[in-house]
């Protein structure tokens, strides 16, 4: 597989619908397999691929793996998904991985647990909220009337001014782009860098950065007679290394793709509190600059978005959306952009290693397609806590749960030891403790910031499969 087979992939893959600013996420139970099955059969026909461009609304849909069980979906099939994605995010050994403790256990989230399992999710996009509403009620009828799903909840996403998340750092520039989408030429001239990615990090059958096909899960023909899907598409050998057989299986993964969701509020108050309390000059007045300084180090990008490798002393909006960088030739020991801080973290670029080389080809075996949207107002004062909850939708889409999202999770945001640092974890995502660190480092001196807490909780999450249409057409079907 080369081209990439736009009309079989949702659209989510190829858009993140930024002409569609409002967002809606609805929650669904399997109550009974054959209802489900019929509804599902509808849903199909009105779901955006990435074939094409809706310019009033979107919709896609993505289950997780009990949800493809209370489907109807064999045991068998079921077995192919990789161990991550069968286990959920709320499991013990993922809650580990992911470093989800104390108020962000899965014991005290909203949803994705035990005590309120999800199945379907619906990802509702539209231009205004007047359409918006108008989709959610028109998918809340068809669930009503299905005998088949039952809402559990729907999540919004409110409409942001601007694309400042909200502790009000610009968001959204480093995304990497998959090789034949079209995109880079558009990236490019947004950014000035464009990291294409090969397909197969993204998208299940297609070649990955690894010069093999991302593995898909896979169905016995003798359960596809109608032929939905198609023969799998694997050398010989990889296909026997996975089932014992070489032939006799259909593809169930292809042109789809693994969805994270995390839902995580973000502490905006508590954030800048600290970082006031950590410029202030004994009990001296805060100092606004000096406060935006620290904020940047911890994240390693200026409010407007400019990196500090680009820009180290400043904010410069000219810089906002620039993405052209790297860290060893020009920042090595962090003094521009701490070796610790957020961005640096999440992808480390060129800068793990004795060879940038080598160390940009490994990180870009750990990208994320973020597909996130913040909720909840803006905080009039970020020094004072108004008690309303806000934060991000985290979404992002990858091929390998285990490789991508959580290798950053745990080998980068939350390793004490990243890049030969010790006892420190990323200062705004990590798990802190009440007691976390972060170095800025300086020529002469460096500076050790201290009494770090955990700025974003997790309320809710769970692993989703994205299938692609002609699989979702299976999964639609009498026969799964």
């Amino acid at each position: 597989m080369s081209e990439l087979e736009r009309a079989d992939m949702q659209g989510i893959l190829m858009s993140a619908y930024a002409h569609l600013p409002c967002a809606a996420y609805m929650m669904l139970r399997v109550a009974e397999p054959r209802g489900a099955r019929a509804w599902l059969r509808t849903l199909a026909g009105g779901i955006t691929t990435g074939g094409g461009k809706d310019e009033q609304s979107s919709v896609n849909v993505a289950l997780t793996h009990p949800g493809l069980a209370a489907l109807g979906v064999d045991a068998r099939a079921l077995a192919t998904f990789p161990m991550a994605f069968q286990e959920g995010m709320a499991s013990e050994k993922r809650s580990r991985v992911l470093g989800d403790t104390e108020d962000s256990a899965p014991a005290s989230w909203r949803w994705g647990n035990a005590a309120t399992p999800v199945h379907v999710l619906l990802m509702l996009f539209a231009r205004d909220e007047t359409i918006l509403s108008a989709v959610i009620d028109a998918q809340k009828r068809g669930v009503a009337g299905s005998n088949g799903v039952e809402h559990v909840l729907t999540l919004s996403a409110g409409r942001q001014p601007d694309t400042r998340e909200h502790f009000g750092f610009n968001d959204g520039t480093g995304q990497p782009v998959i090789a034949g989408s079209g995109r880079k030429m558009r990236q490019l001239r947004r950014t000035g860098h464009a990291t294409e990615v090969q397909p197969g990090e993204f998208v299940l059958g297609y070649v990955n950065e690894y010069g093999v096909p991302a593995e898909t899960p896979l169905v016995d023909a003798t359960r596809d007679p109608g032929k939905v899907l198609r023969d799998v598409d694997l050398p010989a050998d990889l296909l026997f290394a996975r089932q014992g057989s070489s032939s006799g299986w259909r593809d169930l993964g292809r042109n789809g793709s693994y969805l994270v969701f995390r839902q995580l509020s973000q502490d905006v108050a508590r954030f800048w509190q600290f970082v006031d309390a950590a410029t202030r000059n004994g009990n001296g007045p805060g100092d606004p600059d000096a406060r935006v300084r620290l904020a940047a180090k911890m994240v390693g990008r200026w409010p407007s978005g400019a990196p500090l490798v680009k820009s180290p002393e400043r904010d410069d909006p000219s810089l906002a959306h620039e993405n052209n960088f790297g860290y060893a030739d020009t920042d090595e020991h962090g003094f521009a952009c701490p070796i610790g801080a957020h961005i640096r973290r999440c992808n480390p670029r060129d800068s793990l290693g004795d060879d940038p080389k080598k160390a940009r080809a490994a990180a870009n075996r750990h990208r994320l397609l973020r597909r996130g949207r913040s909720y909840g107002d803006r905080i009039a004062d970020p020094l004072v806590d108004d008690g309303r909850e806000r934060g991000l939708h985290f979404i992002c889409l990858n091929a390998d749960i285990e490789r991508q999202f959580e290798f950053v999770q745990q080998t980068w945001i939350n390793n004490p030891m990243f890049g030969g640092l010790t006892g420190e974890v990323d200062p705004l995502m990590g798990t802190q403790t009440g007691r976390g660190t972060h170095t800025v480092p300086h020529d002469p001196l460096r500076t050790r910031i201290h009494g770090l807490s955990r700025f974003v909780h997790v309320k809710g999450g769970a692993y989703f499969f994205l299938p692609g249409m002609a699989a979702l057409r299976y999964l639609a079907s009498a026969e799964a």
